[in-house]
């Protein structure tokens, strides 16, 4: 009995630690969304990945982790890039789009992510799975449509922030196994900066949109530290939630992104989310926790399946 109160204590403590990840997370878009009115995705992106890698360097230090398993470094290097993808598609978002809205949008990721494991990973796509993306995307639909008739274009580049996620997910999946995750945010941030260094000044160089670096002014420095500590300390808390409890017990509490992300855009910027915003956010919720509700019962059911009769009851 004590261990099982000990085992529910820390996924008590994960799911907190997940709660405050993900209220700590939207503080990274609101200064970037400041940032965004004077300086281009691309910079801005590069800030985010300068200020990572400064802040991941001691860890990599102290922790020693300068080996790199055999053949990870280029999968390393494109999963940095993916999420540098990710990064630039919803700062450019965020110069046109209420906080809100782009990340209402962006959360079809988890569904996209489930149906590109099934055709990268070959995890098996169920009938019931189906419905549930169906029904997710649809809650997209219903965000997206209003967002493009207000705003445009735009409105689609946390689409392409949420598939470009989706596939660093796939590759984070991939390496988790042979790879430290500090390792992997340091090298990833390492491969992001360079690239994003040599298109702002390629860009700069021949006057393309959202490129070419600025300078900053000092408020703008200390909005530039905020974002990379904002970004270091979320992902800290995620890195400790896992630590202490399992990812299908963890996932639905990325939703609370979203309140985070309403309260800090209307207290900031004065955005009120559309109401087909909260109808969407709901269709999208109820498909992901449908889905993590199946996925902890297939879990169960391969646990029963290896486990002697009466195992869990005496390891619990």
């Amino acid at each position: 009995m004590e261990r099982s109160l000990t085992r529910d204590g820390r996924h008590a403590i994960g799911a907190a630690q997940m709660c405050a990840g993900m209220l700590i997370i939207p503080f990274l878009d609101v200064f970037a969304k400041l940032l965004g009115a004077s300086h281009g995705p691309f910079e801005i992106t590069f800030w985010r990945f300068f200020m990572q890698t400064a802040l991941m360097l001691p860890f990599v230090v102290w922790l020693g982790l300068w080996r790199i398993p055999p053949g990870t470094l280029a999968m390393q290097a494109s999963r940095g890039l993916l999420l540098a993808a990710a990064t630039v598609f919803f700062f450019a978002a965020l110069q046109h789009l209420p906080m809100a809205e782009a990340i209402a949008i962006f959360f079809a990721q988890p569904l996209i992510l489930t149906v590109l494991s099934a055709v990268m990973l070959g995890e098996r796509l169920r009938f019931r799975r189906i419905g549930a993306i169906l029904a997710g995307l649809a809650g997209t639909l219903v965000i997206l449509q209003p967002s493009v008739v207000a705003f445009g274009l735009p409105a689609l580049l946390p689409l392409g922030s949420a598939v470009a996620m989706a596939l660093y997910m796939v590759l984070t999946r991939k390496l988790s196994s042979d790879v430290h995750p500090y390792q992997m945010q340091f090298i990833g941030g390492i491969a992001s900066m360079l690239v994003l260094a040599t298109l702002v000044l390629v860009g700069g160089m021949f006057s393309l949109p959202g490129a070419g670096f600025a300078a900053l002014s000092p408020q703008q420095v200390s909005w530039v530290i905020g974002m990379g500590l904002a970004a270091t300390l979320g992902h800290a808390f995620i890195v400790w939630a896992a630590g202490n409890a399992p990812a299908n017990l963890l996932a639905p509490f990325q939703y609370v992104e979203i309140i985070g992300a309403a309260a800090l855009g209307y207290l900031v910027f004065g955005d009120v989310p559309a109401s087909s915003t909260f109808l969407g956010v709901g269709i999208i919720v109820a498909s992901g926790m449908y889905l993590l509700h199946r996925e902890r019962q297939l879990d169960q059911r391969r646990h029963a399946a290896v486990s002697p009769r009466g195992t869990a009851d005496r390891t619990e």
